[in-house]
């Protein structure tokens, strides 16, 4: 394999799958650092469990995973970028095939593949590594990354921000950010201080949680695929990761965010007091189980066909908010799964990971129904981005959940994630090729000579637990206008006190978590204020109603300079 040239690496932020299919497509011709702030196996990927969509069997077609794509997004999908992606699906899986990816097999599928269905889907169309596609995916991919002499992987590298121009073109001063960089700043406002006219991101400032110190690391191009924001609500299905990084630093940096009001809520969490982040696949429903009220017998206890005549397979929104409505109709904490008509020799080979996990709970999933609640999943907003990965910023690029495209609108129809993934990674990584590389000008060095370390962890834990709490309790999936300004009112005081700390003590990862967590509740929180109606994934009971024409919410930053 002939040796990448050399000069500044291209250095992606994240490796999940977005991030690794960018630094394969990448690596034959440029060198490649990944940065991963836990260890490599603990991003949202190598959780999920369902499947990658695929248009591959006879019964399918482009323009029925569009029609799907867009019904699930509920008037907010970019039918363009829907197609774009539905039309790169089959060599999006082909491509995976080629990584080594064991897809459940079926010698008389598209492929050799067995098709899966899920909720929204006309059709089987679903791609799936039994249970644990995420799993599967995401160690191919990284023995490939691992193996390939152009890529770096780092573990336990957080990015702490972007460096650009506004920072090569100080006069004086550190180049840390100040806290009142951050501090009483509303979405939208225009800043008084000047613009910087010729914008362009050269590298990242990276802190090497280890050894703790941070870095400068200089990049003829970056990508972030930080993943979503899952982690500014109490209960979530994702990982510790998922705390809005990407977002953040980019919202700094003055690119525009989209649509962060519609965050998806799984179904079906396991409700269990020694698991709170076990996800229960919606494949199981698209199997045939069933959802229904702990109280009651037989058929009545079902409860999804008066909600929605596809019941079980009804998009994610509808399947939350009905569950969400019977709990505090009935006063339950959980409803139940039922999958135990299935079978248990159908359940172990076709769901084997959930299986074993319940069986480790005390629950026999062939015997017994499954306790779920729902749970935050997934950002359907993000930066804004076209289909190439590119933001606002000249030298950055986005891939993946922390992203807007246009593909999910109000809400994402099931697997359609893993494959934007794929296809965005691909196409972003043929245009960062196609772009010359802007030498990087002599970068300012992190510099914390007038800090101090913290003197009491404890506030970062408080104030962490406070926003989940909030943001669980007045931002979850039914809003009002008053609990959404109680929201914003308190975020705004937590936001204060977290600029203040940052400010004076040596930064860490779980401050620097906490730092874009508040800067995401805060995006989500203002998006949900801006919109006057009730679409897809953000439900308001002041304005129940779904508008006849509605357009996504873009909420627009003015980078300031730096002192």
């Amino acid at each position: 394999m002939p040796a990448a040239p050399p000069g500044d690496p291209v250095v992606i932020v994240g490796a999940g799958l977005a991030g690794l299919s960018v630094a394969l497509h990448l690596a034959a011709e440029r060198p490649v650092v990944v940065l991963a702030k836990r260890g490599l196996d603990e991003g949202a990927t190598n959780w999920a469990q369902g499947g990658i969509v695929g248009v591959l069997g006879d019964d399918d077609s482009i323009e029925s995973h569009v029609h799907d794509t867009q019904e699930a997004g509920a008037g907010l999908v970019d039918e363009h970028t829907a197609r774009f992606i539905a039309e790169h699906s089959a060599q999006a899986v082909q491509w995976l095939v080629q990584q080594g990816v064991p897809f459940s097999a079926d010698p008389a599928g598209p492929l050799g593949l067995h098709l899966t269905r899920e909720g929204g889907h006309a059709v089987r169309r679903i791609a799936h590594a039994a249970d644990a596609t995420g799993r599967a995916i995401h160690e191919a991919l990284l023995a490939k990354a691992r193996a390939h002499p152009s890529i770096t992987l780092r573990e336990r590298w957080m990015a702490v921000d972007l460096i650009t121009s506004r920072h090569v073109h100080r006069t004086a001063g550190a180049a840390r950010p100040l806290a009142r960089e951050l501090s009483g700043e509303a979405a939208g406002t225009p800043s008084p201080e000047p613009r910087d006219e010729s914008p362009h991101c050269y590298g990242v400032y990276a802190l090497d949680i280890a050894g703790r110190r941070v870095e400068t690391l200089a990049a003829s191009a970056v990508v972030l695929a930080t993943g979503g924001v899952g982690k500014v609500y109490r209960y979530t299905s994702n990982p510790d990761t998922a705390t809005g990084d990407g977002i953040a630093m980019a919202w700094r940096a003055g690119c525009r965010v989209a649509n962060m009001e519609f965050v998806q809520f799984h179904p079906t969490c396991l409700y269990h007091p020694q698991e709170r982040s076990f996800l229960i696949t919606e494949a199981l429903r698209g199997e045939g189980a069933r959802l229904r009220l702990p109280n009651l017998a037989g058929e009545a206890a079902r409860f999804m066909p008066a909600h929605d005549p596809r019941a079980e397979l009804a998009p994610r929104d509808i399947v939350a908010r009905a569950i969400d409505f019977e709990m505090k109709k009935h006063g339950l904490d959980f409803v139940w799964l039922d999958a135990t008509h299935l079978g248990e020799a159908f359940l172990k080979e076709h769901f084997p990971t959930i299986h074993a996990r319940c069986a480790q709970l005390g629950i026999d999933i062939a015997r017994q129904p499954i306790p779920v609640v729902p749970a935050a999943h997934y950002a359907c907003g993000g930066i804004v981005t076209d289909l190439d990965g590119r933001t606002d910023l000249p030298g950055l690029y986005a891939v993946g959940e922390a992203t807007y495209t246009g593909l999910h609108g109000a809400n994402r129809l099931a697997s359609n994630s893993l494959l934007e993934c794929v296809v965005v990674g691909t196409t972003c990584a043929e245009r960062i090729l196609q772009t010359a590389a802007e030498p990087a000008p002599p970068l300012p060095d992190w510099d914390e000579s007038q800090v101090e370390d913290a003197d009491e962890q404890v506030v970062i834990a408080h104030n962490w637990d406070e926003l989940r709490l909030l943001m669980w309790n007045y931002v979850g999936i039914v809003r009002t206008t008053r609990r959404l300004e109680r929201a914003l009112h308190r975020i705004k005081l937590l936001k204060s006190e977290i600029d203040e700390y940052y400010a004076n003590f040596r930064v860490n990862r779980d401050l620097l978590e906490l730092r874009n967590l508040v800067v995401c509740a805060e995006l989500i929180v203002r998006s949900a204020l801006v919109r006057h109606e009730s679409r897809g994934l953000h439900f308001s009971r002041d304005f129940p109603a779904t508008l006849p024409v509605s357009f996504p919410t873009v909420l627009t930053r003015r980078a300031r300079s730096v002192r």
